[in-house]
């Protein structure tokens, strides 16, 4: 029997059992809680002990200047969607502050301080926040710290594949209500294990990422949690690229030969399909904080 993170009622519905394969190739399970229907991973490591999954040099998304193929290959992907992300950030606004929780090497932050705007990030990591904080001027905060930041500050705040992270769930989503303005924007690109690659690949689905990714959420699922926090759902949009770097990492977990040519083929496969259901790889939600509190 294990407890949801979000409703804490009690399931023993196993979803499906899952290895760490990026890494440790220990095994973890996935339970669906049979009241909220979020989907969590267990057993969930400590936080002293999640850090050690942490500690590779494939983990791109906190590398710099890596050499070879597909590290270029991951470069030049993250240029587009970098610029996708800001346009969905920051379309119809005018200037103002933003919030990155989880930004990283400042890639996204940097083109929002290039549109105008006042940023401040959050990131957990040292090696990550001293390449940004190099990169952006400006000193980056640790999770710790959102407490110490005004009520209702932010325009705009973003998590770009951080809430599937997160251990508190009800901390966090509070915080994230307690720092946006009333009107303001919220941002939440997220895993979607609805795609077609996600049901392609089944439990070598790369975006699993166990024990890295601590909640799993359907659309059904973000959108309850965050209007019962208050807030409005406006819509949702896509990210294209993520498909294929998903699906490359889950054929390198089968062990497939030639796995960039087979993962691009199903990473297309799966944008075409989700062209006419709208079920992406990764979704990224919108929302707006309502205007009384």
């Amino acid at each position: 029997m294990k407890t949801c993170p979000w409703c804490e009622k009690n399931t023993d519905h196993l979803y499906m059992e899952v290895k760490d394969f990026f890494l440790t190739k220990e095994d973890f399970r996935i339970y669906q809680c049979d009241h909220c229907g979020l989907l969590f991973t267990a057993p969930r490591p400590s936080s002293e002990e999640i850090g050690r999954y942490y500690q590779s040099d494939n983990y791109y998304s906190h590398q710099e200047n890596k050499k070879g193929f597909i590290p270029h290959v991951y470069e030049t992907v993250k240029s587009f969607n970098i610029k996708r992300k800001v346009q969905i950030a920051l379309s119809g606004l005018e200037k103002g502050r933003l919030l990155d929780i989880g930004c990283g090497v400042g890639d996204f932050l940097l083109n929002v301080k290039n549109a105008g705007w006042e940023i401040t990030g959050i990131e957990p990591s040292k090696d990550a926040k001293k390449i940004a904080q190099e990169r952006l001027g400006i000193t980056l905060l640790d999770p710790s710290d959102s407490h110490s930041l005004p009520d209702h500050f932010f325009d705009v705040i973003t998590m770009w594949h951080v809430l599937e992270h997160v251990d508190d769930l009800k901390s966090q989503t509070s915080e994230l209500k307690r720092l946006l303005k009333p009107s303001g924007r919220l941002i939440i690109a997220l895993p979607n294990f609805q795609s077609f690659d996600s049901q392609y690949y089944n439990k070598y689905w790369a975006a699993w990422d166990v024990p890295r990714h601590l909640n799993h959420f359907s659309s059904d699922v973000i959108q309850s949690i965050f209007t019962s926090l208050g807030m409005i759902f406006v819509d949702i949009q896509k990210l294209n690229w993520d498909a294929y770097y998903i699906s490359y990492l889950s054929e390198r977990y089968l062990d497939h030969s030639l796995p960039l040519l087979r993962g691009f083929w199903i990473g297309l496969k799966s944008n075409i399909k989700a062209r006419r259901s709208g079920m992406y790889s990764s979704l990224v939600y919108r929302f707006q904080n309502l205007l009384d509190e």
